[in-house]
């Protein structure tokens, strides 16, 4: 039962990771990375992200969109198993998503994202292939003059196909403006704590959500078990760091401690075969986005 769990948790935030603040991001350029302690091994991520919004009517988008995302895994360690294969993952995603204003607070969204995310050591298979989907409302109260503590509320269903379950599960988040100085976000994969320096300045503490999901083709064997998946779960906190260059531009650095690490290889099933990794250590993303 705990194991069903724990996977129930792990698929949850596979499915809840990329939802409706990614449509609000037009573009983003990201680096990732997790030097693992008391190993010779690491992590590495390089992520980029585009979405073209194409005007379709008042107040309605069409948004197109792809991201990519190159995760390095340097593997120093010594294995019962030939871990060359696991080098490279590749995560492709192409998102076709549509919004629209359903009333003056209320927004209406909806997204499907084909995904590759796969080691690409061969030619591409079906079982490289999965399917994200969404869809969210969204009460934007950040500008009201009526409440004195603005907030936005987003809630939704998401579906993955990799949590082998044949129905959307749901999504939340919430945000809060407390004052001139400070705000907050409870939801997953992020919730923060902001403090506001000024327009451009802005401390955070944090607690989030990493990781991905992703099919090996070089099928690996450990303990008369078969591999043919690869996952990641961070559970991080941390202090983050974020500098407005304009009112859609900016620039952001986080920094933390993994509260929870899991590297596993998985059977087909996505039972664990094998744990790669579980010791935490320090982590590290930065970046800089353009968003709506």
């Amino acid at each position: 039962m705990r194991n069903k769990t724990y996977q129930l948790c792990i698929m949850f935030f596979l499915i809840t990771q990329f939802g409706y603040t990614q449509l609000s991001d037009l573009m983003r350029l990201e680096y990732s990375f997790i030097p693992k302690r008391k190993s010779e091994n690491k992590y590495n991520r390089f992520r980029g992200l585009l979405n073209y919004p194409i005007k379709v009517g008042e107040d309605k988008y069409l948004i197109i969109g792809a991201e990519y995302n190159r995760i390095i895994l340097e593997l120093e360690d010594d294995y019962s198993f030939e871990s060359d294969g696991l080098q490279r993952i590749h995560v492709i995603d192409a998102t076709l998503g549509y919004t629209f204003k359903a009333s003056e607070n209320w927004r209406l969204a909806a997204r499907i994202t084909p995904r590759i995310a796969s080691t690409l050591t061969s030619k591409i298979t079906g079982e490289d292939f999965f399917i994200n989907g969404g869809v969210y409302a969204i009460l934007d109260k950040r500008k009201a003059t009526n409440t004195k503590r603005p907030y936005r509320l987003i809630f939704g269903l998401v579906y993955n196909s990799t949590t082998g379950l044949p129905f959307p599960l749901p999504m939340l988040n919430y945000y809060r403006k407390v004052n001139e100085n400070w705000s907050y976000t409870l939801g997953i994969p992020k919730s923060n704590l902001k403090y506001y320096f000024n327009d451009k300045n802005i401390m955070q503490t944090f607690i989030t959500l990493d990781g991905y999901y992703a099919h090996v083709q070089k099928e690996i064997t450990v303990n008369n078990q078969t591999a043919e998946h690869i996952s990641l779960r961070v559970i991080v906190g941390g202090l983050g760091y974020e500098h407005n260059f304009t009112k859609h531009l900016v620039g952001y650095i986080y920094t933390g401690y993994t509260l929870s690490q899991k590297s596993i290889l998985r059977d087909k099933d996505s039972e664990k075969v094998f744990t790669l990794d579980d010791v935490n250590t320090v982590y590290l993303r930065t970046g800089i986005k353009y968003k709506i």
